[in-house]
């Protein structure tokens, strides 16, 4: 049986789940760590789409793939750092759906939020950082 971390939202805290995260991620100790730099929502050419909607989209699918370059899934992220052009609550709304849409199964990753003024390419409106464990 693979070891595997383990999510808690303690009751004493707000339930984060409607938002699409958790508030605690216990690993356990020799598990493989794999670190996923900051995805953005563009696609393998570089394209970025104008719908903020499509780039979360595009960002989970990029994220998807480095995984599966380590040997790892979805399921394995522990925690996530969202960062978010103008964020507002339909923002917040379309990535929760996402989020609850890619873990229907799972435990929320843990994942801090973070409003900026603007990414590193003109256009780009989400970026993803993500780290996950393996046995």
């Amino acid at each position: 049986m693979k070891p595997t971390f383990k999510m808690i939202n303690p009751s004493e805290l707000y339930d984060p789940r409607s938002n699409g995260y958790s508030h605690v991620s216990i690993v356990p100790p020799n598990m493989r760590i794999i670190h996923i730099a900051g995805q953005g929502g563009e696609n393998k050419n570089g394209e970025l789409s104008k719908d903020f909607d499509q780039q979360v989209q595009q960002v989970f699918y990029n994220i998807q793939h480095a995984l599966t370059s380590a040997q790892a899934q979805l399921s394995d992220i522990a925690v996530l750092r969202i960062l978010v052009v103008d964020h507002n609550a339909e923002k917040l709304h379309i990535l929760a759906q996402t989020i609850q849409h890619l873990w229907p199964q799972h435990a929320f990753p843990v994942c801090t939020l973070i409003p900026v003024s603007h990414l590193a390419l003109t256009g780009m409106q989400i970026e993803v950082e993500a780290t996950a464990y393996t046995a």
